[in-house]
């Protein structure tokens, strides 16, 4: 039996993953440069990523945003787990906005113009939050998922 993601999913998904798989398609093959800038920034919230060398840090971000992106497209993966994958990789980047000095006003929450490109992975969170949720509806039968008679698993 194939499952796929309810209707409602596809959107967000197709949104949250294409978005993400071209990010980690952007850093596959990161300049010097650019991997430098990426690790400093990982590093200053998250000091123990500075035992990992730059390029390979990038690399490694890289591939998991390819493997949360896809996962996010494939059709195949329930959204429980897609959500799990995309709130894990929020939520890492989440931190990362409230560690950064200069991300947000002083003591508040709101972004300063610097942090505004980091911000956005709030709503990243709340979708990946919202997939994991939705995938309670997963391996009931249509009509229990639509209330007319209870899932029993």
């Amino acid at each position: 039996m194939m499952l796929v993601p309810d209707p409602r999913d596809v959107a967000p998904r197709l949104a949250t993953g294409a978005f993400i798989l071209n990010s980690g398609l952007g850093k596959l093959h990161a300049d010097e440069a650019t991997a430098q800038g990426v690790h400093g920034m990982a590093c200053t919230a998250y000091p123990f990523l500075e035992k990992i060398e730059a390029q390979k840090f990038t690399k490694l971000l890289a591939c998991a945003e390819l493997a949360v992106g896809g996962a996010l497209l494939a059709p195949f993966v329930p959204s429980r787990l897609a959500g799990l994958a995309l709130t894990g990789f929020a939520g890492g980047l989440v931190g990362l906005y409230l560690r950064l000095p200069g991300m947000r006003e002083s003591g508040s929450l709101r972004p300063t113009r610097d942090g505004i490109p980091l911000a956005k992975d709030t709503w990243m969170l709340g979708i990946g939050l919202g997939l994991l949720s939705s995938g309670a509806r997963w391996g009931c039968p249509a009509g229990a998922r639509r209330g007319r008679r209870r899932c029993r698993r």
